[in-house]
């Protein structure tokens, strides 16, 4: 069940989990008794399962620490036909 938020007519908020086929009725505050209708909030991503919450981080990380890409994706590095013998020039980089 999803966790929602309420505030109450007195301004007090709480979180309760209630089924989503009564997300839209008025629950009654458990501190003043009156009546506490849902909050319009930001979900929890937070509080995923640790597959989700690892993509999420990974996906965070990757905005300020991209990876390095030196070839396309997926493609096969086949040698190509060498047309020099000195050994110095393997160990240039490639484009």
């Amino acid at each position: 069940m999803p966790i929602y938020e309420f505030r109450c007519e007195s301004d007090h908020e709480y979180e309760r989990s209630v089924p989503m086929s009564t997300r839209d009725q008025d629950l009654t505050c458990p501190r003043c008794g009156a009546s506490a209708r849902r909050r319009i909030s930001a979900p929890r991503l937070g509080t995923l399962g640790s597959a989700a919450a690892k993509l999420l981080e990974s996906t965070a990380a990757s905005a300020h620490e991209p990876a390095v890409v030196d070839r396309v994706p997926g493609a096969r590095r086949t040698p190509g036909a060498r047309t020099t013998l000195d050994p110095r020039h393997a160990r240039l980089p490639r484009p």
